[in-house]
């Protein structure tokens, strides 16, 4: 096993109604994952990162860094457009406790491979922690090349991806190229695809459903590590089955909201979001309320 391995689920933003951060919801999500040995995510797409203030980020992150107590790592993602806010931000997230940072492409302008490839190296030269390429294609709108992947993955800093584009034949080939490296992780970002990720050598699985249903892909993760294809199969299905509820006929933004409505039905955090995203309507809320109840 690498040292980066496993699920990584990537969690909500909890946010009281005054507009700060929850901290006492943060520390429930967490215990809820790391006792299944699940890690968190603070900050990724599905936490809203970049629609958080920096200061209630940094206090999300010391209450998950109290909260995981050394059972699992914090993981924290980074993104923006401006660098110099990007390095500032970095530099208090790592103070607040992260442990490792998964930083995505900056995406106002479309980067040239060689672009790509001179911001991360120089990100994890700046890094005091390592650092995690994070390949999303549905919010950057642009793809890391394999081969800006292949040459980044030599940095010693830089230990590994979490792939979030939904391109199995991209999986595939990038897992013949690291999977039996030691130095390099490769984590599958699209749940959907978790366990054909792992029957090709995936290092980990980032399913946002996670949230609620942790214990259900540490199956998934452990079946397709000891090579039970059946059983990995068999859990996937419901995953997505279960994914469906906060996905079906909404937006990306709308599902994250649908997320805190479905973890808020079992007491782990409340349903505000951070601006721009906003709650559901009431009558789709309600929808999903009674979906889940039938099928989680």
């Amino acid at each position: 096993m690498k040292q980066y391995n496993g699920v990584v689920v990537p969690m909500v933003s909890p946010r009281k109604k005054d507009g700060t951060a929850d901290v006492e919801a943060v520390e429930r999500l967490v215990n809820n994952l790391a006792q299944y040995g699940v890690a968190p995510l603070l900050l990724g797409t599905t936490g809203e990162g970049l629609s958080v203030p920096v200061g209630e980020a940094v206090k999300m992150i010391a209450a998950a860094k109290k909260a995981a107590a050394g059972r699992v790592m914090v993981y924290v993602g980074l993104g923006g457009t401006c660098i110099s806010d990007i390095y500032k931000t970095a530099t208090r997230y790592i103070e607040a406790g992260a442990d490792v940072m998964a930083a995505t492409l900056p995406a106002y302008y479309a980067l040239t491979p060689e672009q790509m490839y001179e911001y991360y190296k120089n990100l994890a030269d700046f890094l005091t922690v390592p650092l995690m390429l994070y390949n999303i294609t549905i919010t950057t709108h642009m793809s890391i090349p394999l081969d800006i992947v292949e040459r980044l993955s030599h940095h010693p800093n830089i230990v590994g991806m979490k792939d979030s584009e939904n391109d199995i034949p991209r999986l595939e080939e990038c897992l013949r190229m690291v999977a039996k490296r030691d130095d390099f992780c490769y984590f599958c970002g699209c749940a959907a695809n978790s366990a054909v990720a792992l029957k090709n050598g995936a290092d980990g699985i980032v399913p946002s459903v996670g949230n609620f249903i942790p214990k259900a892909y540490q199956d998934l993760y452990e079946a397709g590590v000891r090579g039970d294809e059946a059983e990995a199969e068999r859990l996937q299905q419901y995953t997505i089955n279960v994914s469906k509820i906060n996905t079906t006929g909404l937006t990306l933004g709308e599902s994250l909201a649908g997320l805190k409505v479905i973890c808020h039905e079992r007491g782990l955090c409340d349903t505000y979001m951070w601006e721009p995203l906003t709650e559901l309507p009431a009558d789709v809320a309600e929808r999903m309320r009674k979906d889940s109840e039938k099928i989680v």
